[in-house]
């Protein structure tokens, strides 16, 4: 539990520092170190990171910092596809689930490891001279991600604030948060039904644990983000993320060879019993 503990902790301090990351995390944590089922563990990341995001958004917020335009822009078809992507998951199984996830891994760490082209005015409030519609249609494949296998999408959120919205970093990652909140909470309504359907239930306890724990973190990391190098973090959080990506590959890629042996020896066997016995 100490080390499920740490990596809320770590969960919180990405989110407040980056905006993005907390979930990437949380579902490994959840699967990995705590041994929950995978389409559970995914809702439960869906409450864990909106809940985080939610107290590591009150700076920003309080801060008049947030583009409450952007927030709309983004956050409505991002909350339609998140939706969507939940309803979608009734479908999906949690290894093929899983593999998607480290795929999103490889992609969030060729994000983080890309250095930026060009700078932003922190300052820059405005979206105009921008393309809306590019906007919008990625704020619905975000969300449709979100609801599929349960990542924020702040790694996502944040370049597209600042490259498609025009927005400065640090009123990117404030804008970000308040978006991972909206898409979280509509994902984990329409998941908690999903999950009914099959039967399947969430952890509130585990739930509430580490919103308490990553969103101190997350508080105390938004304090210090001025005086961190957001580059350096970055590039090796994306190294950090390329190698979970190989770990859950794997790892998941060896579950589906297993099953597939055990489906084939098993209709093997059935085939070998249901032939009759030769007469002497």
């Amino acid at each position: 539990m100490l080390l499920a503990l740490l990596g809320a902790l770590v969960i919180g301090a990405s989110l407040g520092v980056m905006g993005s990351g907390g979930s990437i995390l949380t579902v490994p944590v959840l699967i990995y170190v705590l041994g929950h089922a995978d389409k559970p563990a995914i809702a439960e990341s869906l409450a864990i990171v909106g809940g985080i995001a939610l107290i590591g958004s009150i700076p920003g917020v309080l801060g008049r910092i947030v583009h409450w335009r952007t927030v709309l822009l983004f956050g409505v078809p991002a909350m339609a596809g998140t939706y969507l992507g939940a309803w979608a998951s009734l479908w999906v199984s949690g290894t093929v689930q899983l593999l998607l996830f480290a795929i999103v891994m490889v992609l969030a760490a060729g994000l983080m490891l890309r250095k930026r082209r060009g700078t932003t005015d922190p300052r820059s409030t405005d979206v105009g001279g921008h393309s809306y519609a590019l906007v919008i249609g990625e704020g619905l494949g975000v969300g449709a991600l979100t609801g599929l296998v349960g990542v924020g999408g702040g790694f996502l959120i944040v370049p597209a604030l600042v490259l498609l919205g025009g927005l400065g970093m640090h009123r990117a990652v404030a804008t970000s948060l308040v978006i991972i909140v909206f898409k979280s909470v509509v994902g984990l309504w329409k998941y908690l039904g999903v999950l009914s359907e099959l039967d399947l239930h969430i952890d509130w306890n585990t739930i509430g644990l580490f919103i308490l724990v990553g969103g101190g973190g997350a508080v105390l990391a938004v304090r210090f983000r001025g005086r961190i190098d957001q580059e350096k973090l970055k590039q090796g959080f994306g190294v950090f993320l390329i190698i979970m990506a190989i770990v859950i590959g794997w790892q998941e890629l060896s579950q589906l060879a297993s099953d597939d042996e055990m489906s084939i020896d098993t209709v093997s066997r059935e085939t070998n019993e249901s032939e009759p016995t030769p007469e002497l």
